[in-house]
C-alpha cells in the first residue's frame, strides 16, 4: 500500500538489543490531505530511518503494510513502513561526507 502524508509529529526514537544485534525503531505520526484528515501512527525500522527527511512539514510518500496480530484475544495492528520518500523539492541537507571525491591528479596508477 503507499499513502502520500505530511509529517507532522515524531515519536522518540526507539533502540535496542536483540539476538540479531542492535534495532531502531521510528514511530512518525503523519496526516491526510483531503476534506476529513486523517493522522496515521507509521512505524519505521532499521536502516529505513532517514533523519534527513524525517522533518515535521515534509510531505513524504510512504510504501507499507498493514499487519494484525493477536494476544490475549485482544487484536493489535501495525502499520510498517519499507520505503519513506520526501515529495517534490524537500531534499535532505548537503553532507559533505556523502559526496563522491575527485579523482586524484597526480596518481602513479597507469589508468
Amino acid at each position: 500500500m503507499q499513502l502520500t502524508a505530511k509529517l507532522v509529529q515524531l515519536l522518540p526514537l526507539q533502540t535496542g538489543e536483540g539476538k540479531n544485534g542492535p534495532w531502531k525503531k521510528q514511530d512518525i505520526i503523519v496526516e491526510t490531505d483531503g476534506q476529513y484528515p486523517k493522522k496515521v501512527c507509521i512505524s519505521i525500522w532499521g536502516d529505513k530511518v532517514n533523519p534527513s527527511i524525517l522533518v515535521p512539514g515534509n510531505t513524504l510518500n510512504i510504501s507499507f503494510d498493514v499487519e494484525s496480530r493477536e494476544y490475549n484475544t485482544k487484536w493489535y495492528t501495525d502499520v510498517k513502513a519499507w520505503k519513506v520518500e520526501a515529495v517534490g523539492g524537500q531534499q535532505a541537507p548537503f553532507e559533505e561526507e556523502n559526496m563522491p571525491m575527485p579523482p586524484e591528479q597526480d596518481s602513479d596508477l597507469p589508468f
